[in-house]
């Protein structure tokens, strides 16, 4: 079965690290000690992005939850080829991994992307990312309806936060999102409260790091491990009877 469907099904808060591929042997072997509960592989940061040195980079994490992302440079990522190799990347790790993200913007590889996973039984997580603000709840609302016709399995939300006003556009969208599995942040210094409390409002993952430089808003993996057990009992449960 889908590890991270299963990890979906329990309900609970879910924590992704961002990984490229610098020594991902010992960041595999680091990701497992600490119990990381999704590895997010960012392929776009990859040095390189042929197709053996990333699925070799994929096998390090074997027996973690993984995400696939080749994040366009149109939405923040490091993605410097054309569409035709992203979408080959997409269809190469489709079958190894347990999700992979793609763009709501990617207009000429989206569906192509989402059949891929779906074959593989792999979900589809269709993203939006807005750098500069929060759009009103109308549009946002739109955003994540085209999200799932486009055939999202979670629908990816991240906005710049520049007031606690976006704060509350933001859980507005979760708290209406009904029968829409969500990922909801808010990125920025004020956003940073979404990273912890969101997912008590059905978020289901947030994203933080280890050993290296944060997103915005970002707290590393030690501290959202710690104030996410802390405010999250069932999850704290739930870590402490998985075995070491």
């Amino acid at each position: 079965m889908n590890a991270l469907r299963a990890l979906l099904e329990l309900d609970l808060p879910l924590i992704a690290v961002s990984f490229a591929d610098d020594d991902n042997e010992r960041a595999a072997a680091e990701a497992r000690s600490a119990g990381v509960d999704v590895a997010e592989l960012r392929i776009d940061r990859f040095s390189r992005t042929d197709v053996d040195h990333v699925l070799g980079q994929v096998r390090a994490f074997a027996g973690l939850p993984v995400l696939a992302t080749v994040r366009s440079a149109a939405e923040g990522g490091g993605w410097q080829g054309g569409e035709a190799a992203r979408l080959e990347l997409f269809r190469q790790v489709a079958p190894l991994v347990d999700a992979v993200d793609v763009e709501l913007s990617s207009q000429e590889v989206l569906a192509d992307v989402v059949a891929a996973a779906h074959a593989n039984d792999a979900l589809a997580i269709v993203s939006y990312h807005n750098f500069d603000r929060t759009p009103e709840i109308g549009e946002l609302r739109a955003t994540a309806r085209a999200a799932k016709e486009a055939g999202a399995d979670v629908v990816k939300i991240s906005t710049m936060a520049t007031a606690s006003a976006d704060l509350r556009v933001l859980a507005s969208l979760l708290v209406d999102s009904e029968d829409t599995e969500m990922v909801v942040i808010a990125m920025g210094e004020i956003g940073t409260a979404s990273r912890i409390f969101f997912p008590a409002l059905g978020s289901r993952l947030t994203y933080t790091f280890i050993g290296h430089e944060p997103t915005s808003g970002q707290l590393d993996f030690a501290e959202t491990s710690r104030l996410v057990r802390k405010f999250h009992p069932g999850y704290d449960r739930h870590k402490a009877s998985v075995p070491a």
